[in-house]
C-alpha cells in the first residue's frame, strides 16, 4: 500500500509539473469527438438528442441569467437608493398578499415552463424502439465488453480496454497526445444514420456508459438491464468515459465509438467476423506447455497485469499470483473455478467472457511463470467442462 501511495504521489507531481510547463500545455490540442482545449460549453452535438440537450441548456441558462440580473438588480437598486445615508427610513408593514402570490406563482410558472420544454426530449431519450442495431455494453473492472445482439454484425463480441501504451504513460506520469487516457484497443464501431440501442449492465460494480457528443449517459448496474440509444449524424471518432466512481482504475476506463459509413461498416463487420472465425479455437485441441505459456502470456498482459502486475506480485489488496496457494494447488479445478466465477463478491471478477483456450492458456502461464514451476498444464477441454 505504501509503495502504491508513493507511486500515485509521484505520478501526481509529474502530472502537475507537466501541466505547469508552457511547452507541454501548448502541445495538447483539441480532440475531435472528445474534449477540447479551453472548452467551456457542451461538446459539439453529433446526434439529434445532443442538439436538443444543448438547446435546452442554452434556454435554461438564459432564464437563469434573466432571473439573476432581475433579482440582484432589484436588490442592489434597493440597497443603493433606499439607504439610510440618503434619509430613507425603514418601512413598517406586516404582509402583502399581492407580493406573496407573485413570488409563489412566478417561480411555479418558470418551473412548469422548463419542465414542459424538457419533457419531449426526456421522453425521446428513453424511446429505444425501432432500433436498427442493438449492442450490449457490459462494464467490467476496468474495461467494457461489447456484444452485438441484433442487426448487422450480430454475434460479434469483444472487450475494449485502455491502450497499454496509455497505461505506461500514466504510470510514468508523462501525459502525451490529444487522446491521452482515451485511446482503446477495440473501439465500438457503428454505422452512421442508424438508430443504435445500447443495453447496459455490469459484472461487478456500478459503471456508467457516457459519450457527451451523443448526449448519452446510462448507468450499468450489476443484475439490472438498462438501455439508451443514439443515432450519429456524422462519421468520425467520439470519446467518453465511465461516469461512475467504479474503483481505483476508474480513470482508465474510456469509451471510444467509431462511426463509419454504411459501406465501411459492412466491410468492418465482414472483416471482424472473418477474424473471429480464425480465432475460434477448438476446445478439444490438445496444446503443449510451451504453446499454452506463449498464448497465456499475451492474455495475462491484456487482462490481468493491470491488477496483479507483470511481476505477478499484486499490489495493495490485490493478492500476488507468484507463490499463490491457489495457483500452486495440484488440484487444477480450484484455479479454474476462481477464474470462471470470481471471488470476494467481485473483488476478483469472473472472466467467463474469455474463451476456453484463453483461460486455459493464462492459467497454465501463471502455474509455470515467475517462481511458480508446477509443470501443470490446463487444457481448454478442462475449462469447458468446468463451465457446465
Amino acid at each position: 500500500m505504501t509503495r502504491l501511495l508513493h507511486r500515485t504521489a509521484a505520478g501526481a507531481l509529474a502530472l502537475a509539473a507537466w501541466l505547469l510547463t508552457p511547452a507541454a500545455r501548448a502541445a495538447v490540442g483539441s480532440l475531435p469527438g472528445g474534449p477540447a482545449v479551453n472548452q467551456v460549453n457542451l461538446p459539439p452535438p453529433a446526434t439529434s438528442i445532443a442538439h436538443e440537450i444543448m438547446w435546452l441548456h442554452n434556454v435554461v441558462m438564459a432564464i437563469c441569467v434573466v432571473i439573476f440580473v432581475g433579482v440582484f438588480g432589484v436588490m442592489f437598486y434597493s440597497i443603493l437608493k433606499h439607504r439610510k445615508s440618503l434619509g430613507h427610513k425603514s418601512a413598517s408593514f406586516h404582509e402583502s398578499v399581492a407580493v406573496e402570490i407573485t413570488w409563489t406563482v412566478v417561480p411555479l410558472l418558470i418551473v412548469i415552463t422548463i419542465g414542459a420544454l424538457a419533457s419531449r426530449t426526456v421522453v425521446a431519450m428513453k424511446d429505444t424502439s425501432g432500433s436498427d442495431l442493438t449492442v450490449k455494453a457490459t462494464g467490467y473492472q476496468w474495461r467494457w465488453g461489447y456484444d452485438y445482439l441484433r442487426g448487422e454484425g450480430e454475434g460479434i463480441a469483444f472487450l475494449s480496454s485502455l491502450d497499454p501504451q496509455q497505461r505506461e504513460l500514466a504510470d510514468a506520469g508523462t501525459p502525451k497526445g490529444d487522446d491521452y487516457l482515451l485511446r482503446v484497443d477495440n473501439p465500438l464501431v457503428v454505422p452512421v444514420g442508424k438508430k443504435v440501442r445500447v443495453i447496459t449492465t455490469a459484472n461487478d460494480v456500478i459503471h456508467a456508459w457516457m459519450v457527451p457528443a451523443f448526449g448519452v449517459k446510462q448507468d450499468a448496474i450489476p443484475g439490472f438491464v438498462r438501455d439508451t440509444w443514439f443515432r450519429a449524424e456524422r462519421t468520425g471518432d467520439f470519446y467518453g468515459q465511465c461516469a461512475e466512481l467504479c474503483g481505483k482504475e476508474h480513470a482508465f476506463m474510456p469509451i471510444h465509438v467509431r462511426v463509419l459509413s454504411a459501406a465501411d461498416y459492412s466491410d468492418w463487420v465482414a472483416a471482424r467476423q472473418k477474424e473471429m472465425q480464425a480465432k475460434a479455437d477448438d476446445p478439444s485441441k490438445v496444446w503443449t506447455l510451451a504453446d499454452l505459456k506463449a498464448r497465456g502470456e499475451k492474455v495475462y498482459a491484456a487482462h490481468c497485469a493491470a491488477c496483479h502486475q507483470a511481476s505477478g506480485k499484486g499490489a495493495g489488496t490485490i493478492k500476488p499470483l507468484d507463490g499463490s496457494p491457489v495457483v500452486l494447488d495440484a488440484d487444477k479445478i480450484h484455479q479454474i473455478t476462481t477464474v470462471l466465477q470470481g471471488v470476494n463478491n467481485g473483488a476478483m471478477p469472473s472472466w467467463r467472457q474469455l474463451s476456453d483456450t484463453e483461460l486455459a492458456a493464462v492459467i497454465t502461464f501463471t502455474k509455470n511463470n515467475w517462481g511458480n514451476h508446477t509443470g501443470q498444464i490446463v487444457q481448454p477441454a478442462e475449462v469447458a467442462a468446468a463451465r457446465k
